[in-house]
């Protein structure tokens, strides 16, 4: 398949609306029209990653973190940044990042996180706002079925756990077409009276394109009357953060005991105990002090992240326990999960986890 072809089923997990403003998901490197054969998979892009693929014959690199996250002004490889990207085009190696757009979805990076934890009854911690719309149109009665089947098809419909749901009410629609129509119903350049059928139903923002795509093709009139309203719904299925509950209580530093074993972290930073037991669980793979307030609006008893400073951890205020498990343990099984992925929709196409640790951070113990 094409690189393209890969990208599309990425993106179709982790849309790229679903970043935040500061990141830089997506192809960064590499022509999407080039065959792929291969693909290394790793947290990080590294000069020693990148020479990892050359040596496998890897023709694109998947990571969770993007190489560049800032406008490059210079390519002369004064900084590791710029001797990657060098070195991809050089070996016509395509760079590929899925970050904070994979974090941001249900069944992403958090839900990996909470996975070997072994959470349950997971959900997002912070759900987005403004990643909904509403899709009404209006056609005849004769084809409401098809007109609903069809959006469904098309990603539309979707409220939580519940799939292929709509609104329909039943109306006169008038119209009359001048004499360069061709009208499904009714005759040129007279008024036309029609019993249609008012259909509404919710979708994903990044799927428009395909769903009116879908509806004009299915819809029976040459013009096609649709509305689309924004909404302020959150989503369920898209934010930051997951939180979940263990099925049997357990007391605090057995389970921070069982944390850093599961994450092979050499260190855990955490606030003071409480002396109660951990039920409730919050998590934010990478640097998720931000959701702290909500962790603690959600009746967590723990908060795992990474990258805390010294005074965000007075924040905590005795309501809950933050535990810094370092930002590289937290995301370091994302990897596999890609890896996972892709395997299932493409059983023959070859993907490398790299052996590289690209964790910048050493211990001394």
């Amino acid at each position: 398949m094409n690189i393209g072809h890969l990208i599309t089923f990425l993106e179709n997990i982790a849309p790229l609306s679903y970043q935040e403003d500061y990141d830089n998901s997506g192809l960064i490197v590499g022509d999407p029209n080039r065959e792929t054969s291969k693909a290394l998979i790793s947290l990080d892009c590294t000069e020693e990653v990148v020479e990892e693929a050359i040596q496998n014959k890897c023709d694109i690199i998947i990571s969770h973190h993007p190489i560049v996250f800032r406008g490059l002004k210079k390519l002369n490889g004064k900084t590791y940044i710029e001797r990657v990207v060098m070195k991809a085009i050089k070996h016509d190696i395509a760079l590929y990042a899925i970050h904070t757009n994979f974090d941001n979805v249900l069944h992403g990076v958090n839900a990996k996180i909470c996975a070997k934890l072994g959470l349950t009854q997971c959900r997002i911690l912070s759900p987005k706002q403004n990643v909904l719309k509403k899709l009404v149109t209006f056609c005849p009665t004769s084809h409401a079925d098809q007109v609903r089947e069809t959006l469904f098809k098309a990603g539309a419909g979707h409220i939580g756990n519940y799939s292929e749901c709509s609104f329909s009410a039943q109306g006169t629609g008038t119209f009359k077409g001048n004499e360069s129509t061709n009208p499904f119903t009714g005759k040129k350049e007279q008024q036309h009276h029609e019993q249609e059928v008012r259909i509404e139903t919710i979708y994903p923002t990044h799927t428009e394109h395909l769903l009116l795509k879908a509806l004009k093709e299915v819809h029976p009139y040459e013009e096609v009357a649709f509305d689309l309203y924004p909404l302020a719904n959150h989503s369920p299925e898209v934010g930051s953060g997951m939180i979940g509950i263990l099925e049997e209580a357990t007391e605090e530093e057995t389970f921070l005991r069982y944390v850093k074993k599961q994450f092979n972290a050499k260190v855990i930073r955490h606030t003071a105990f409480r002396n109660k037991m951990i039920h409730r669980v919050a998590v934010c793979g990478g640097a998720g002090g931000f959701l702290l307030p909500k962790a603690i609006r959600a009746g967590a008893d723990l908060f795992i992240t990474a990258d805390y400073k010294y005074h965000e951890f007075f924040d905590a205020e005795k309501k809950i326990i933050i535990a810094d498990i370092g930002h590289f343990e937290s995301e370091q099984f994302t990897q596999d999960l890609l890896q996972e992925l892709i395997t299932k929709k493409f059983p023959k196409f070859v993907t490398r986890l790299t052996v590289q640790n690209t964790n910048p951070i050493n211990y001394l113990i």
